[in-house]
């Protein structure tokens, strides 16, 4: 049998009988929509980011979209953010009519690299998205820093990194508001769609509860012109479930990461890069080889599945042209979609396995 790059059913085994009683429970009540469980999941993310307030919203990319709505983020508008991401961090400024603008990233961490942030910042930027990439925190406390010297709104794209923690503050609760996806790949996964806005910000949460329920307080009285992003009960009380287990599957993680780190330390690839003030969670672990076709090659013909994060740069996406970006301009980002692969990586990984993958890396 081969190795997947995740094994979701190994993970529910684990979880089995507390999964199926959350469903069971769900199914009993008869209450699918805005109901207690999703209530009380906001809480418990509130009480785990350690932010005053979370709203549950349909999923990761609605949490982008609302955020910005809220933020007054429309036609005219910037909002720098990271080319080395997925779609949605550019893609809900542009659906607002708003224009993202690029910074390279670290060639360390693989996060913005904020020596570059500042130089980007102009009379029309209004709000900086830094993306915790596969889990691994940006300096957010300078980039508030940055933000706090020119008037600007910061959210945290943490759709890969909760549990992530920054000198010991987790990740979404330093910016304005923390945008986080619970695709079912990641480290707390629904079993759908679901997504999630953590902030301090009370004034904010209340106007992104509005707008998730088509700009509604008070149901069939539209103050706003809003959207229908509501999270749906079954996937609230699976997650709260699985939010339980999160810590110990995020350290899990991480062991397994150290292992790699070992069995590759001599491998001809460039490992994860950290800052050292961060922890992270290893939603991915992602090597870096000029011979990433090869080694996929070498893996697949073995059962061990491996992925591209991500092949294509955001500033060269076809949807992106008409920013006028050439290749070349961020030379960091396309590296890293040239070489950047991810290995399997999750707590149910065996140390025999994991030797297995390693020493097809090495071959």
């Amino acid at each position: 049998m081969g190795i997947p790059l995740l094994d979701l059913k190994a993970q529910y085994l684990t979880i089995k009988d507390e999964i199926d009683e959350a469903i069971l429970g769900v199914l009993e009540s008869a209450k699918f929509i805005l109901g207690p469980q999703m209530q009380a999941l906001e809480e418990e993310i509130a009480a785990y980011c350690g932010t005053k307030a979370a709203v549950a919203v349909a999923n990761g990319t609605d949490a982008l979209m609302l955020t910005l709505k809220a933020l007054g983020i429309g036609p005219g508008d910037e909002v720098i953010t990271t080319p080395f991401t997925f779609f949605a961090s550019a893609e809900t400024v542009l659906q607002l009519g708003a224009t993202p603008v690029f910074v390279d990233i670290d060639p360390v961490t693989l996060n913005m690299d904020l020596d570059k942030l500042e130089a980007k910042i102009t009379r029309r930027t209004k709000a900086i998205i830094p993306v915790h990439i596969f889990g691994q925190m940006v300096d957010v406390e300078r980039v508030m820093e940055i933000a706090r010297r020119h008037d600007l709104k910061v959210i945290e794209d943490a759709a890969q990194a909760i549990g992530a923690e920054y000198n010991g503050r987790k990740a979404g609760s330093l910016g304005d508001a923390g945008t986080f996806s619970f695709f079912p790949t990641k480290n707390l996964g629904a079993y759908g769609d679901a997504g999630m806005i953590a902030t301090n910000d009370e004034h904010l949460a209340a106007e992104l509860r509005m707008l998730r329920f088509h700009g509604c307080q008070t149901k069939y009285y539209h103050e706003k012109v809003g959207y229908n992003s509501r999270l749906d009960e079954m996937q609230a009380a699976i997650l709260r479930v699985k939010l339980r287990h999160l810590d110990e599957w995020n350290e899990a993680r991480r062991a397994k990461a150290r292992v790699y780190d070992e069995l590759l330390a001599h491998a001809d690839v460039v490992l994860p890069g950290r800052d050292p003030r961060a922890l992270p969670i290893y939603h991915l672990y992602v090597l870096r080889t000029r011979r990433r076709e090869a080694m996929m090659e070498r893996l697949k013909a073995a059962g061990v599945a491996s992925a591209v994060y991500y092949p294509l740069p955001l500033h060269l996406q076809k949807a992106c042209r008409h920013l006028g970006y050439q290749p070349g301009d961020f030379p960091v980002a396309e590296e890293a979609c040239a070489q950047a692969l991810a290995i399997p990586c999750y707590p149910e990984l065996t140390r025999e396995q994991q030797e297995q993958i390693a020493k097809l890396v090495q071959s």
